[in-house]
């Protein structure tokens, strides 16, 4: 048992959690810790309960049974304006910007948590210089890289305790891949707890800090990068 005198509590904890879609079970009691400053890389193949977790992290969806705690407080069952307003950022699969408005109206929506807008222009000019260029084009009219950075921007910028990555890497070129993921790494240098799910384990292998394996909505194998490279099946993970 931790010692909450020793050490703060993580924070993310899942505690035999279970989770589905009516009566379909996905998530089969599973457990998974997220510290502090640390990236947790959820890896499997496609149906392996990967998004759903997020879903039941991030109160999209209600657990059926177990536990979700934040910083050691129990908030399974919370509704997802609640978990955002504790600090859950989540950048779901398909960018989560506003297509249909300009770069800089996107930033004028992430000033919602009380950001200063000249603070996330600031963030997001510094680390994306293409935002700058492109801040009056549609969104929607970004290529995907462009439209993944708009959507860093507001993890970036408002500093969440914890941060949902649903396919990062979806649908675009490796080069941009590893651009964002080096800016992932910047998120979590700052003390922001990270978890983020990937189909391709070679695009997080060099930048996360712990590494589960999903399969069949249970956690097969976790630990540290270089210590699971070798059990990562092509079959489960295929390549990039």
């Amino acid at each position: 048992m931790r010692d909450p005198a020793a050490t703060p509590p993580p924070v993310l904890e899942l505690e035999g959690l279970r989770a589905g879609y009516g009566r379909i079970e996905v998530l089969g009691g599973i457990d998974l810790v997220v510290p502090a400053g640390t990236m947790v890389a959820l890896l499997g193949p496609n149906g392996a309960g990967k998004t759903t977790t997020l879903a039941a992290v991030s109160g999209q969806i209600r657990p059926s049974a177990g536990r979700v705690r934040m910083g050691g407080v129990d908030v399974t069952g919370a509704g997802a304006d609640a978990l955002a307003r504790a600090g859950v950022c989540t950048i779901p699969e398909g960018r989560g910007i506003f297509p249909n408005l300009t770069v800089d109206e996107n930033l004028l929506m992430f000033t919602h948590a009380g950001v200063a807008r000249s603070h996330i222009q600031e963030v997001a000019f510094d680390h994306f210089p293409r935002l700058r260029e492109r801040r009056r084009l549609l969104a929607g009219n970004l290529s995907g890289g462009e439209q993944q950075m708009l959507a860093l921007v507001r993890a970036l910028a408002t500093r969440p305790a914890l941060l949902l990555l649903d396919e990062l890497s979806m649908g675009l070129a490796p080069m941009v891949v590893e651009e964002l993921y080096a800016q992932v790494a910047a998120i979590t240098a700052t003390g922001v707890a990270i978890l983020v799910v990937e189909q391709f384990a070679s695009f997080v292998l060099g930048v996360a800090d712990q590494v589960a394996v999903m399969i069949n909505g249970e956690i097969r194998a976790a630990g540290r990068p270089e210590e699971m490279a070798g059990q990562l099946h092509g079959a489960y993970l295929g390549g990039p």
